[in-house]
Order: structure tokens, then sequence, then C-alpha cells
């Protein structure tokens, strides 16, 4: 039997982004990560340097743990990261799914894996220049291919006007995918240095300002077809772990 590496398990609370956005939610967020985004507020689950944190755990122990989490009803789990798609998480979804549990799983689109198809939902949020990440589109690809008629969605986050230049290329190249863009939450720190962005506190003022200049950059353009969203648990809670 496989082992998930587990980062941390909490909820129900609310989605706070993307096209699943205030929906009650279990989070189950994985351990480990194939990139390394320059404003990352996850590092707890992705940096190697946390990876004794991590606890080993077997997918009916990490099943027994949602269903105490929700009461025994089912509810919407989200399977998050770091890169959830390193992980085994085939034998979860399907015992979940047969007690009438839903899943949704964020990636950045880099490992496919065929049990994407078992999803209730797919959000690919392929990283902007600003990350520091390069995407690879053949990889982005088979990403789609694998989740076949699965409901999909793209979530793009953007810091400045490079990444929104880069978003509407993206959207051109993907019109079928549902887009959410969302204003990034931190400014990243210079390439050289190793910041822990997760810990750093919130510019909520910043945060704003870039939500008013997303809008009104896409209304000036005439480009109406993405969703513009806040990060709703920033708003509500900062950084803080576990909501």
């Amino acid at each position: 039997m496989s082992t998930l590496r587990i980062a941390e398990i909490f909820g129900p609370t609310i989605q706070g982004e993307g096209a699943l956005i205030g929906m009650p939610t279990v989070f189950v967020r994985a351990g480990g990560c194939d990139y390394r985004c320059r404003w990352c507020d996850s590092l707890h689950a992705v940096d190697n340097t946390y990876r004794h944190d991590w606890l080993p755990m077997q997918s009916q122990d990490v099943m027994d743990r949602i269903r105490d989490l929700s009461g025994g009803t089912p509810v919407m789990v989200s399977l998050s990261g770091g890169n959830p798609a390193i992980q085994p998480f085939e034998r979860l979804i399907d015992t979940g799914r047969a007690e009438g549990y839903r899943f949704a799983l964020e990636t950045q689109g880099s490992i496919a894996r065929d049990w994407f198809a078992k999803l209730d939902m797919l959000v690919l949020s392929p990283k902007p220049p600003s990350s520091g990440e390069t995407v690879n589109w053949e990889r982005f690809d088979a990403c789609i291919a694998a989740a076949g008629d699965a409901p999909m969605a793209m979530k793009i986050v953007i810091f400045d006007e490079a990444d929104y230049r880069w978003a509407r290329h993206v959207a051109d190249r993907y019109p079928a995918l549902p887009l959410y863009l969302q204003p990034c939450n931190h400014t990243p720190p210079p390439p050289e240095t190793k910041t822990e962005t997760e810990d750093a506190s919130i510019d909520m003022e910043g945060v704003l300002e870039r939500m008013r200049w997303l809008v009104d950059r896409t209304v000036a353009d005439r480009w109406f077809s993405p969703h513009i969203l806040p990060q709703l648990h920033v708003l509500l809670w900062g950084n803080r772990r576990g909501v």
C-alpha cells in the first residue's frame, strides 16, 4: 500500500480561491513539490527542510481524519500542496467518493496522473514569470488529457504587468478552460535570497491595490472572459496555517 506524505489536514473551512471559492471544504495538504515559486505561501508543504514534519499516512488514515473533521457528512475535499500530483491519491479518492465525498485537486500541471479523471474538479495553476518557474506545456497538456471529461478550470496568480500579459497568452492557448485570475499576496524576494514568505506579514493594502489594478486592467482591455477574485482566505486570516 502506497504511503502518503501529509503536511496537514484541516477544516472544514471555506475554499478561498478559484472555481470553488466559498465552498465548505476539508483540505488535505500534501508534502513535496517539484517547483520552488518565489512567492510561495506554503513552504511548509514544499521545502524539504520541513520533510520531517510531514506525516506518513495510509489512505485509510487520511480518510478517517476527513470523516472525523466533517462529522461523517460528505463534503468537498481539496487535495493541495506542494504539488499533490506527486502523491498516490487514487485510493483515497475511490474510498471517499464511494461515501459521497467529492474531490478537487490543484496542481501547476507538471505531472499527469490517470486518476485525474476521477476528480470532481481539477484546477490547473500554471505559474507566471514572477514565480521564477517555467511551464512545460507538453506536461501541462498531458494533465488536461489525463483528466478526460472531469471538470477543469485554470487559475493564474498575477503579480505585475508581465504576469498579466503572460496570462492573456495562456488564456488564448486554452480558450475552453474557465479562467480565474487572482492577485499575488506577496512581493517576490530577489532570486538569490531564500526568504520564507509564508512567515512574512501580509501587506493587505498592497494586495487590495493589486486587486484594484487587476480589475481596472482587464476592464480597460475589454477582457471579459476571466473571473477576477481575491484570495478570500488571505483577506480573512492572512497567511495563518490551517484555515
